[in-house]
């Protein structure tokens, strides 16, 4: 019963990835069809124009494009914490024998596309890309595998998943530590202590939202101050979110029976529109004992998800790539294939050959339904590495637009040749599948 809810879960989980998965192609595409259009120079206009507040001394004026970067990505790094926070405690990586195979995998595919870019790249001014082809993007990579339906296990997903999850945390480290430049240590420092000090109320006393919020935004500010990106505060203010619940299901039924009686009898006419003292008295415990049977990770993490999935990842996208792709415009065709070989064939040989690895050494188990023809279309569909690429790139050739728009256009092309790839060959793997399965029958 247990194992049919989790399933049910990653189902729900897997389908508004997918469909996110799809938003973004879409959102995509409108921007690459704008920025070559004639009416391109609106779309770079957008972009650039500066909104934000000033009062006295105090200026936080930044480009739009900077606000969806430095601001709305931070909510979705905040939502990538909750889930690795979850995932390390309860999840598919919380144990050593579950975390091995997708962990090996994706060891391969942080560490083969990286040395393969460092040895590709001939131009030290294009060295500070190597993180861009290092992750997965788990929103296109999983709208790929549903478009397959039910020639592929659901333990491929589930594999799929984990091993992005362990991906999102290297290219987290990464940009923690090597895409952050003029550290200011008193505000980082200020920063981490505010941390810890929400972390303390909400162990201590009570999970607050209102409080989170303010801490949240001060702790932002001192991060977007301090020269470590912003986005990182994300990641380390999700893991103060609790995910014990206060009370339990047993103790929630029990408190929910009596309240439900105590309305009842308190009532007198069903019908009235309004509500007496001592009613809404009951109905705010109710709304009490609700909040303390849920867990505010699972809480925030279920509300946050489709705000980042449906709206916040696609104005990115729409934000991001739209690249004018002209005869007269110069690209750095040697950066443009380095980012697109080092995501297809770095990702592609990363993952097949670490797991192949792992496999040969006992190191790791091959998961139920899973052979190594899907290890091969998944480690082609790993190379679609869009959201987060397209994010490390902003960090590194934020100050050279020339090399800015190649690598864009590489990490478009390399994720277009991966995923079409994997596509196909789990699709023909699940033919033969099916196909194997009829003539047994």
């Amino acid at each position: 019963m247990k194992r049919n809810i989790l399933l049910s879960s990653f189902q729900k989980f897997v389908k508004t990835e997918s469909s996110a998965g799809i938003l973004l192609f879409v959102a995509a595409v409108i921007a690459l069809i704008w920025a070559n259009s004639p009416y391109g120079r609106y779309y770079e206009g957008l972009w650039q124009y500066k909104i934000g507040i000033s009062f006295y001394n105090f200026e936080l004026k930044k480009p739009i494009l900077l606000w969806i970067n430095d601001g709305l990505m931070t909510i979705f790094f905040f939502l990538i914490g909750l889930e690795l926070k979850r995932e390390l405690l309860i999840g598919e990586i919380n144990t050593l024998k579950k975390a091995a195979f997708p962990f090996i995998a994706a060891l391969g595919g942080v560490i083969i596309p990286i040395t393969l870019y460092l040895i590709l790249n001939k131009n030290p001014e294009t060295v500070r890309g190597w993180g861009i082809p290092m992750a997965t993007d788990i929103a296109f990579s999983l709208a790929i595998l549903s478009a397959l339906g039910k020639r592929i296990p659901v333990s491929l997903k589930i594999f799929l998943t984990a091993f992005a999850i362990i991906d999102d945390i290297a290219a987290v480290l990464v940009i923690a530590i090597f895409y952050s430049s003029n550290i200011n240590w008193s505000f980082l420092f200020y920063g981490i202590i505010l941390i810890g000090i929400l972390g303390l109320i909400y162990s201590r006393f009570k999970y607050s939202l209102g409080i989170g919020l303010v801490f949240g935004f001060i702790i932002w500010l001192l991060f977007l101050k301090s020269g470590i990106h912003p986005t990182i505060a994300g990641v380390l203010l999700a893991f103060t979110i609790p995910i014990k619940r206060r009370i339990d299901i047993k103790s929630f039924s029990e408190q929910l029976s009596l309240i439900s009686d105590k309305i009842i009898t308190a009532s007198d006419d069903h019908k009235k529109h309004l509500l007496t003292k001592e009613e809404i008295k009951y109905i705010d415990h109710l709304d009490n004992l609700i909040s303390e049977v849920r867990s505010p990770l699972q809480h925030l993490e279920h509300k946050l998800h489709n705000w980042v999935a449906f709206f916040i990842l696609p104005v990115f996208a729409f934000a991001n790539a739209g690249v004018a792709i002209s005869t007269e415009y110069n690209f750095n065709l040697a950066l443009m294939f380095n980012i697109a070989i080092s995501l297809f064939v770095g990702k592609f040989t990363g993952i097949t050959l670490f797991s192949l690895l792992g496999l040969k050494l006992k190191l790791t188990d091959l998961p139920t339904g899973m052979n190594i023809k899907h290890i091969l279309g998944i480690a082609a569909v790993a190379g679609v590495g869009f959201t987060m690429s397209i994010f490390i790139n902003n960090l590194a050739f934020y100050e050279n637009l020339i090399n800015l728009n190649s690598a864009k256009v590489g990490i478009i092309t390399g994720s277009l040749i991966s995923g079409i790839t994997g596509y196909t060959i789990l699709r023909i793997t699940g033919a033969s599948r099916t196909t194997k399965a009829q003539t047994q029958k």
